[in-house]
């Protein structure tokens, strides 16, 4: 095993796992003794937003300054720090907790956007022979623990209390600082302004649609299913689940099979016809077969980004951090539009006719694929 890889894919399970406490909290600080109104906890997802876009597009700069493992390490004790202030604000209540919360989402988003530039940058250098499938894996590692932390979460709240949990988080992040890190063998990469590139923008805004089209089938899957079809709760709940297995499953796969099975740049071509069918065919559907549609829609999504920034990356050799945070950026912009805007667009369109229109999304999102996969590009 490479000298970095545990570091790195550790860090992408820690950072999956933190990145969901807050929403999977969300009945917890609702309830009593924290008793938060409806828009005091929405309110908290706004500095996450803010830090992890913030972070991602001076990841480069941080980089220049503090080299990789500079860039890695500053990350990881940004995730560590909002760990200890999540635990904090488990036992305060009132205006208190809440100060404390939006600390931890802030800094928390800080160490998203630094972590994950580093991380994607770090395993396409690896695994150079085999960019697109490290990356890929990357970020299945990252879903599947966004998948798992909250049923751990749940444990920990029914067995114990649910601080717990960001404490053992808090302690793994300090004890990934002392794992081997990846070598600074990229030292002569460009940061800062001079490093950024026109053709930067093509992979950018392929992965802000992308983002807000993943946005619109994660953070809706639970309403249209209990709300708009007046499913139980929990088949809302596994709706969701599945969507978020797909995914996972996908990149695990896809990141597995080699190259002269199933062509990169073909899957990556496919995808957005996936993404485009599933929404589609979502508001005409009903129980189970709603659930079978949700998966394939994890499916579809399932590669997009994780391929984005493969070839991105590659595409850009001495800047590559620097895209690395752009691309991360890009994701939580439109995982903002695509979760936030459809809630206030449902006053004038219903959600199933939002979905139906989702689908011209496929248009932009093909051509961007094929032009950013078009040149040559060592991501096999």
């Amino acid at each position: 095993m490479k000298r970095g890889t545990t570091a790195v894919y550790g860090a992408g399970f820690l950072q999956g796992a933190a990145f969901v406490l807050i929403p999977a909290l969300g009945t917890t600080l609702r309830s009593a003794p924290y008793d938060m109104s409806n828009a005091t906890y929405g309110l908290l997802y706004f500095p996450e937003i803010v830090g992890a876009i913030l972070a991602a597009l001076t990841a480069g700069s941080v980089h220049g300054r503090l080299g990789s493992t500079g860039l890695f390490r500053l990350g990881v004790l940004c995730n560590a720090i909002a760990m200890g202030l999540l635990v904090t604000a488990s036992f305060t209540h009132g205006f208190t907790i809440i100060v404390l919360l939006l600390a931890e989402t802030f800094l928390l988003g800080i160490g998203f956007g630094l972590t994950n530039a580093a991380i994607n940058r770090a395993a396409s250098l690896l695994f150079a022979g085999a960019a697109a499938a490290a990356v890929t894996i990357l970020n299945a590692v990252i879903g599947g623990a966004t998948a798992i932390s909250p049923m751990i979460l749940a444990g920990f709240q029914t067995v114990l209390t649910w601080d717990a949990w960001p404490a053992v988080l808090l302690t793994l992040w300090l004890g990934l600082m002392l794992l081997p890190q990846a070598g600074d063998s990229e030292s002569k990469e460009q940061g800062g302004l001079r490093a950024w590139r026109r053709s930067m923008l093509p992979f950018a805004v392929g992965v802000m649609i992308y983002a807000i089209c993943e946005g619109s089938f994660g953070s809706w899957a639970n309403v249209l299913v209990s709300v708009d079809r007046h499913l139980p709760a929990a088949t809302g709940a596994l709706a969701l689940s599945l969507f978020w297995s797909g995914m996972t499953i996908a990149r695990f796969g896809l990141g597995a099979i080699p190259d002269h099975l199933i062509h990169r740049r073909i899957a990556y071509l496919l995808a957005p016809l996936g993404m485009a069918a599933c929404f589609l065919i979502i508001p005409h559907l009903q129980a189970a077969g709603l659930l079978v549609a949700f998966t394939a829609a994890g499916v579809a999504c399932g590669i997009y980004y994780p391929y984005s920034m493969a070839y991105g990356i590659a595409a850009h050799p001495q800047e590559g951090t620097q895209i690395a945070g752009l691309l991360v950026g890009a994701l939580m912009v439109g995982e903002g539009i695509g979760s936030f805007g459809l809630g206030p667009l449902q006053q004038l369109i219903s959600l199933g006719n939002i979905y139906t229109l989702s689908a011209l999304w496929a248009l932009p999102l093909l051509w961007l694929a094929w032009w950013n996969s078009r040149a040559p590009q060592k991501t096999a």
